[in-house]
């Protein structure tokens, strides 16, 4: 396995831009992992695009506070703690409620057999 894929919903918790861009560098540091550059593009009405871009993969943030959910994507290699990551963001945004769906990215299986 080359690292692990984690989907995570948000609904309630905290959505300002501010609180979700230190937190997602949050969530980087808890997990381990090296962060090589950021981005947040902040929306009319309070929603926040961004992406942290890590060593290790990436971590990427969309909020629509009109609809109370955020959409998070995290993806980790290596050693960092994508599961982390995730304790992290539910610790700090505070969501009412949260879901994971995780994926075991490169996974070598073997080839068929003719």
């Amino acid at each position: 396995m080359i690292g692990r894929h984690l989907i995570l919903e948000h609904w309630g918790g905290i959505t300002d831009p501010a609180t979700v861009e230190r937190s997602l560098h949050g969530a980087a540091r808890a997990a381990g992992a090296t962060v090589l550059s950021a981005h947040f593009h902040p929306f009319e009405g309070g929603g926040v695009t961004g992406v942290l871009l890590l060593a290790e993969s990436h971590i990427t943030i969309h909020t629509w506070p009109e609809q109370s959910y955020a959409a998070l994507d995290l993806f980790m290699c290596g050693a960092a703690k994508v599961e982390v990551a995730a304790d992290h963001l539910d610790r700090v945004l505070r969501p009412s409620r949260s879901d994971r769906r995780v994926l075991e990215r490169g996974v070598s299986l073997p080839l068929p057999q003719d």
